[in-house]
C-alpha cells in the first residue's frame, strides 16, 4: 500500500491503523530523511555519503521512532537534503526492501511519504493521496509540538509547512503530487476513526472481490 500527502494531513496517522488492521509492515518514509536531517545538523563537518549510507544499512525501523525527530529544525533539514538525489537514491533502496521483502511475519507493507505512488511504489495494490487544508494541518501540528512541551507559535508553525509545501512540491526528484490512479482523500473535516473507516472500505472492498 503507498500514501503519498503533505506534512501533518495525517498520511502516518493512518499508516499506523492500517499496519495494525492488517498485519502490514509501516515505514514512514519521511522519517529517514529527518533522521538524515539530523545527523547533518549533529554531524556538519563528518556528513557524507558514505556516513548516510552506513546509516541506512545499519538502519531499524524502531529507532525511526525517536521523538527528537520531530522537531521543525529537523523537518526544515530533512527538507533541504531530501532535494539531494545521491541521498534520495541510497534511502530507496530501504524503501524497496521495506516495500517488496517486509518480513514473513507480515501480510505486506505500507508506506507513506511524498514519492511512494509515483516513484517508491508505483505498482502498490492500493494507492491514496491525503490531504487537509493548510490551517488544519498547522492546527494539528501544533497540537503535536504542544504535547511534546515544544512552545512554537501557530503562525510559526503555519509558516514553516507552507515553505515545506513549496520545497516538497517543487524539488527536481521525487516531487509531492497526487499521482492518476490515487484516491484522494481529504481529512481536514474528518476525525482519525472516520478517515480510517473511509480507507477500510474502500480497501475491503478490493479485497474481498
Amino acid at each position: 500500500m503507498a500514501i503519498d500527502s503533505p506534512a501533518a494531513a495525517g498520511a502516518g496517522t493512518q499508516a499506523k491503523l492500517i499496519a495494525e488492521h492488517y498485519n502490514l509492515l509501516q515505514l514512514d518514509t519521511g522519517r529517514i530523511y529527518r533522521l538524515i536531517g539530523k545527523l547533518k545538523l549533529e554531524n556538519p563537518k563528518k556528513f557524507s555519503y558514505s556516513l548516510i549510507k552506513k546509516k541506512i544499512n545499519n538502519l531499524k525501523i524502531k529507532n525511526l521512532q525517536n521523538k527528537n525527530l520531530l522537531s521543525d529544525k529537523v523537518a526544515i533539514s530533512a527538507s533541504i537534503i531530501a532535494k539531494d538525489k545521491k541521498i534520495r537514491d541510497i534511502v530507496y533502496q530501504f524503501q524497496q526492501k521495506c516495500a517488496y521483502t517486509p518480513p514473513m511475519k507480515y501480510a505486506g507493507s505500507v508506506l507513506d511519504g511524498r514519492d511512494i505512488t509515483s516513484v517508491i511504489c508505483r505498482d502498490a495494490m492500493f494507492k491514496f493521496f491525503i490531504t487537509a487544508s493548510l490551517k488544519e494541518r498547522a492546527k494539528r501540528r501544533f497540537k503535536e509540538f504542544k504535547r511534546l512541551n515544544k512552545k512554537i507559535p501557530l503562525n510559526i508553525v503555519l509558516k514553516s509547512l507552507k515553505k515545506r509545501d513549496k520545497s516538497d512540491r517543487e524539488r527536481k526528484h521525487g516531487p509531492l503530487k497526487k499521482t492518476k490512479d490515487s484516491i484522494l482523500i481529504n481529512t481536514t473535516k474528518l476525525s482519525k476513526k472516520a478517515c480510517f473507516r473511509k480507507i477500510k472500505a474502500i480497501m475491503d472492498r478490493k479485497l474481498n472481490n
